[in-house]
């Protein structure tokens, strides 16, 4: 989500330089307004688009077989559970918006006791409101709020102003500003939007109303008095100071020629430019759908007839056994989720030891579940075993038993497992390398061979003495009761991930 904000007002700084640049000087208002308007919304769902075609693939660092064993101190558990149960940013965003939605009611609730105060004269398109002993000149919708000190010649020049305000509904741009300025009250670029856009309002509406007399007196009925100013940021106000001088230049400028609509055109590459870098964002890749963990379903197939059968176990993955069949589009490691990466990539190297099985390949399938197809035509399970490879965790039978555990009982052996990993690795070790602090990941690949033996252990950790700790440590494991499968004893390889933290 932070990087989803963070592209977003990146956008809008983008956006706005080139409305500032280029487009601000123009009198091309109408075009500006939908501009401001088009871009703000545009950048919020620009993040949101992704090109699989030019996304990168994230190389996985390691294949986890076993769930992930964390290792944290019982007291520093216990010390900062009561604080990490927060989550202070998102205390702090909801805190905001509350506030400011607070502050928008305020506001809203100061035009409607105008309303109900002093009443209303209904005109023929629009609803005044007059204010005595006040010279507020503002708008809001079709309801023109005037001060009955203005002078009546000068009402009948704000009157036409404020109408166009109205007859263009500019009040919606502001409230949906208003709007973002709730949601994502920390963004800066949202109150800059609105300046901009109010700005762009009084230039409208001071090139409709000043047709209807010449522009020098119009000009001077702008200057000759200085309103009282409402500070109510959905509302169009006739005088506010930091704008009028702004308006005079953009009324006495010459009219821009329509050769310089094709400044728009920048907003092409701009686009196309963004659009590549969403694509390709890790943020794009993390918003995928997250996969989720089913019964698997094994295929199979003879004579072209298909048939399947829910498994016991639990995958991201279907399985699929026989000859070779359509099932779907091939995919790629890039096409799956992150949770189907890590377990195709730790049964294809399960697969891989001795060249027992020739690979593996992800279809689509005609599910929503994608299909792992085993390359079994020349080499069976029986003959695998047969010649005493190892076999895969996922093909077998009976799983290999943790000592007290009943008979191919996965969960007790998982979390036997975890338990004799949790008492008997030495945190402090890892603490006194100098490595720097933060998250650290170890992962521990070992066989258990036809004996029950742990054999061929071999360990990746950031630190050379702790990837010989964790070898050691793996090697203490207890003679187990080895895997079988159609009767016989076979090996079986396991990789185990280990987290830690580093004080």
């Amino acid at each position: 989500m932070i990087n989803y904000i963070i592209q977003v007002i990146l956008f809008q700084v983008l956006f706005v330089a080139v409305y500032d640049f280029f487009l601000s000087k123009e009198t091309f208002f109408v075009k500006n307004r939908w501009y401001l308007l088009g871009t703000a919304i545009l950048s919020f769902i620009l993040p949101l688009l992704k090109i699989s075609t030019v996304q990168k693939a994230v190389p996985q660092e390691y294949y986890i077989l076993l769930p992930e064993v964390v290792l944290s101190p019982q007291k520093v558990i216990e010390k900062a559970a009561w604080y990490q149960s927060f989550n202070y940013l998102e205390i702090l965003f909801w805190s905001g918006c509350i506030f400011f939605f607070v502050v928008f009611l305020v506001k809203l609730e100061r035009i409607v006791r105008l309303v109900l105060q002093y009443g209303v004269a209904r005109k023929e398109n629009y609803k005044l409101v007059l204010l005595p002993k006040e010279t507020k000149a503002f708008s809001f919708f079709n309801y023109i709020f005037l001060g009955n000190d203005i002078s009546s010649p000068k009402r009948e020049k704000i009157i036409q102003h404020e109408l166009v305000h109205s007859d263009q509904k500019h009040t919606i741009d502001l409230l949906f500003f208003e709007f973002l300025k709730i949601v994502m009250w920390f963004n800066p670029m949202v109150y800059v939007y609105q300046s901009r856009i109010s700005l762009v309002h009084e230039y409208i509406s001071d090139a409709v109303a000043s047709k209807s007399d010449q522009k020098e007196n119009y000009i001077n009925h702008l200057l000759s008095d200085i309103f009282q100013v409402e500070h109510i940021s959905f509302i169009n106000q006739f005088y506010k100071h930091s704008l009028i001088k702004k308006r005079i230049i953009m009324m006495t400028k010459t009219q821009s020629k329509k050769v310089k609509q094709l400044k728009y055109l920048l907003l092409i590459p701009l686009l196309g430019s963004m659009i590549l870098y969403t694509a390709c964002s890790d943020e794009n890749k993390s918003s995928e759908a997250i996969a989720k963990k089913e019964l698997v379903t094994i295929y199979n197939s003879k004579d072209g007839e298909i048939t399947s059968v829910k498994g016991e176990k639990s995958t991201y993955l279907d399985r699929y056994f026989g000859e070779k069949i359509d099932l779907g589009k091939e995919l790629s490691i890039n096409d799956l989720s992150e949770e189907e990466k890590n377990e195709f990539l730790a049964l294809k190297e399960s697969l891989e030891d001795e060249g027992s099985v020739l690979g593996v390949k992800v279809y689509k399938g005609t599910s929503n579940r994608k299909i792992i197809a085993y390359d079994l035509v020349k080499i069976k399970i029986k003959e695998m075993v047969d010649k005493g490879g190892s076999i895969p965790f996922s093909l077998l039978e009976k799983v290999p038993t943790f000592p007290g555990c009943a008979e191919g009982d996965k969960d007790c052996f998982n979390r036997s497992l975890q338990e004799f990993v949790k008492e008997n690795f030495d945190t402090s070790i890892a603490n006194e390398l100098g490595l720097d602090s933060g998250k650290k990941r170890l992962y521990v690949q070992f066989k258990i061979d036809k004996e029950g033996n742990v054999i061929d252990v071999k360990a990746r950790a950031p630190h050379p003495i702790l990837q010989q700790y964790a070898e050691e440590l793996v090697q203490k494991l207890p003679q187990m009761q080895p895997g079988e499968q159609r009767g016989k004893k076979v090996r079986v390889g396991y990789t185990l991930p280990i987290t830690f933290n580093i004080e």
